[in-house]
């Protein structure tokens, strides 16, 4: 595969090969113990230390039935380690109980959220509604301990530097058992004097409830508080449905929306469908913001405050900032809820019908109560962040994957860095047999510019059959490194970067 820099370009027919694409949703075979890996271009700077953690799927077929969803299969830890200019590979299958329950039966045992189902047709799945917590989505380091993330239950915590699960965790008496715990949680750098891990949990129904959770990520010994520990706690309840799974924060406020969203439980219940695939948007649902007081912040014990949100469909916010009186989000829409349906193999998707994800900034204007949007991007694009050290403040870069294509729904091949003021853009393609992840922004170690630091970001090599890790400058988007990976790594879910 070659990789290269790349301008933007104008809309062009897709340049993917739908086997190069499909071929990533594999099995992992193997656990590797500090692999070392091989860079075939460029060097990995000196100064990059530390450890970038993925998540993802890494079991998508038993006993020759394949999932029905990659969303439903078994989370894989892929833990890549930097220092002194060299990097090893590390991975681990979260040893959750149903992973090991159908490793030893060699069949699926469980359903799957969405849509994976039991042998046995609708009969054998009827009237079980056993969550499977396959801990597959997000993988964050707290205290001493690194958090494998689910949505729908209690994270599973590991061994940061082995990777062996050490088993399903409470967080010292916080969550009960079978509490939901967000899988994206977002991360503080310091509004309040010292860094916070905020997170949620939904409870859903007719009417949710929302618990906001505050961590401390750093020990204060002056202060009598160790990572790990909960700092505040808090509950609030909201009208109609609620299908969570980002929210954004700013000093003052956590910012949730909830989707115009209806769920029919009833096939699922009858064995017909997924939880998630129960999930349509609502004819004439109006989606709301829910703007929650953070205890830390200046309005804190005060009522939350709900707004009309615009049409659509968001899973990820980019990033949240107030500004005189208002508060401004940027999120990836999408003009409806994307689905795969029952009779639906994913491996052979249409992304033609599917809508594609854009990035869209919305001012709320607290005062007045109302919401005004502007489109910043026409391109494809899902994943995005800020840098770490912005989450919560105005910040005037953005690194995202994107399509190929300028407009048109595509699989994600490149990485876009975005000027949110001038509206600038630099593109780094993988086209057109590479395929993109989630990328990682580490911000070099004492620098103050905002897009000073790396970009990382796992790539699917069509032409190889495995996973490569490329290393770009944050600023212009130019390589650092290629590293190829002794392992295919199917398409990940969400990751992060741990300092040394």
């Amino acid at each position: 595969m070659t990789i290269t820099a790349a301008a933007e370009q104008s809309g062009l027919d897709p340049t993917y090969d739908r086997h190069d694409w499909s071929s990533a949703f594999c099995n992992v075979e193997v656990e590797l113990d500090g692999a070392p890996l091989s860079v075939v271009r460029g060097t990995i700077p000196e100064e990059l230390k530390g450890t970038l953690y993925r998540n993802g799927p890494g079991r998508l077929e038993r006993g020759g039935q394949w999932v029905h969803h990659p969303f439903d299969g078994d989370g894989m830890i892929a833990a890549l380690r930097f220092e002194g200019g060299k990097a090893t590979l590390r991975n681990r299958f979260v040893r959750t109980e149903g992973w090991l329950a159908e490793e030893q039966a060699g069949q699926i045992l469980y359903r799957g959220v969405f849509g994976t189902q039991k042998p046995g047709g609708p009969l054998s799945n009827a009237l079980d509604l056993r969550l499977k917590n396959i801990a597959n989505t997000h993988v964050v380091r707290l205290g001493d301990q690194l958090l494998a993330l689910w949505e729908a239950a209690e994270p599973h915590a590991l061994d940061p530097e082995t990777l062996e699960t050490r088993g399903i965790t409470l967080l010292d008496g916080v969550l009960r058992k079978g509490d939901a715990f967000s899988a994206h949680p977002r991360f503080d750098p310091g509004h309040h004097g010292a860094p916070r891990m905020v997170t949620f949990g939904v409870k859903a129904g007719p009417r949710s409830t929302v618990r906001l959770m505050e961590f401390a990520v750093e020990d204060d010994p002056a202060a009598g508080v160790k990572a790990g520990q909960l700092l505040s706690d808090r509950r609030d309840s909201f009208n109609g449905f609620a299908f969570l799974h980002d929210f954004a924060i700013t000093p003052n406020w956590a910012l949730f929306l909830q989707n115009a969203i209806a769920f029919n439980p009833l096939p699922y219940v009858t064995g017909q469908k997924g939880a998630a695939q129960c999930l349509q948007s609502k004819p004439g649902g109006q989606a709301k913001f829910w703007l929650i007081p953070r205890e830390s912040g200046a309005f804190a014990g005060q009522p939350p405050r709900i707004l009309d949100a615009p049409d659509g469909f968001v899973f990820h916010h980019l990033n949240a900032w107030e500004d005189e009186g208002a508060v401004v989000v940027e999120s990836i829409y999408y003009s409806d809820f994307p689905s795969i349906g029952p009779d639906q193999d994913f491996r052979a998707i249409d992304f033609e019908l599917l809508p594609e994800g854009l990035l869209e900034q919305c001012r709320i204007d607290l005062g007045a109560g109302t919401v005004s949007t502007t489109r910043l991007s026409e391109r494809c694009c899902e994943f995005a962040m800020v840098n770490p050290e912005r989450e919560g403040l105005p910040s005037r870069y953005a690194w995202m994957a994107v399509a190929e294509r300028e407009t048109g729904n595509d699989p994600l091949q490149a990485i876009k860095k975005l000027d949110l003021q001038s509206g600038e853009r630099r593109v780094w393609s993988a086209a057109p047999r590479g395929f993109v992840s989630e990328p990682v922004m580490v911000p070099r170690p004492g620098s103050q510019a905002e897009d000073d630091g790396w970009v990382l970001v796992l790539v699917w090599n069509g032409a190889r059959g495995a996973t490569d890790l490329v290393i770009l400058q944050a600023g212009d988007l130019s390589e650092q490194a290629v590293l190829e990976l002794p392992l295919a790594i199917p398409y990940g879910l969400h990751g992060s970067w741990a300092q040394a």
